[in-house]
């Protein structure tokens, strides 16, 4: 058997299993901070009331304080969401 009918063998089965194939979404052209959504531990960086400066020190779910980065367009889909502030994605 040669590569191509190997690859076309391969591809009938996946189908025939029911094996989709899945397209990666683009890279975000821009991050939304998203407040009220992080859970404990987990926040991206400091507390919007300055209460402390780093990720990773967020002491509750879903505070109003606490944030993190999710692509634009999807904070405000997520129950709690609220945009904070949007920034460009890095090139």
């Amino acid at each position: 058997m040669n590569k191509k009918t190997v690859t076309l063998l391969i591809g009938a089965f996946a189908l025939s299993a029911g094996i989709g194939v899945y397209a990666v979404p683009n890279q975000p052209s821009e991050w939304e901070k998203c407040a009220g959504i992080s859970k404990a531990g987990e926040n991206d960086c400091g507390a919007l009331d300055g209460s402390h400066p780093c990720g990773g020190q967020a002491k509750v779910n879903d505070s109003a304080n606490e944030w993190v980065y999710v692509p634009k367009g999807t904070c405000e889909k997520l129950t709690g969401g609220k945009v904070v502030g949007v920034k460009p994605a890095k090139k």
